[in-house]
């Protein structure tokens, strides 16, 4: 079942770099087309999980599930670049995670799963966190530069 299992992420994996390689500055018809090609190993990873029981098949479903918006927004990211759509890839990846750390707590006895979802749902607290503090830094680089263009050359 181990194996199963990582072949099945494996799998799901391949979604992150297969619409990466596809998404390098493109035209509306390869963006289509890249979001079509997630769709496609989406269901593939779907077909996959079908393989296993239980939580085992949870925890697979949100992982293809994660990985599926992540390469979402990541596309997104790519064929219209801004601050919010890096901001809403690092969303994803966090919640993608919190996602299959979740289904992996559900296994887990009372006590010990209360703690595994609480530690899960810090972490993506922490994430979020994170995410927001770097937009704004960002945000702040920019109204930094745009009022003093100079800076940076002073620093070079």
């Amino acid at each position: 079942m181990n194996k199963q299992y990582i072949s099945a992420i494996l799998a799901a994996t391949s979604l992150v770099f297969s619409a990466e390689a596809l998404a390098q500055s493109m035209p509306k018809s390869q963006y289509k087309a890249a979001d079509k090609n997630i769709e496609s190993l989406y269901k593939s990873a779907v077909v996959n999980c079908g393989s296993f029981a239980d939580n085992a098949k949870d925890i697979c479903m949100a992982a293809a599930n994660g990985l599926k918006e992540i390469e979402k927004k990541e596309l997104i990211s790519r064929y219209k670049p801004s601050m919010k759509a890096d901001f809403d890839v690092s969303i994803a990846k966090a919640e993608a995670n919190y996602a299959v750390e979740e289904e992996k707590c559900a296994d887990k006895a009372d006590n010990i799963k209360g703690i595994c979802v609480s530690e899960a749902k810090a972490i993506l607290a922490q994430a979020k966190s994170d995410a927001s503090s770097q937009l704004e830094r960002s945000k702040a680089t920019i109204i930094a530069d745009d009022k003093h263009p100079d800076a940076r050359k002073k620093e070079k």
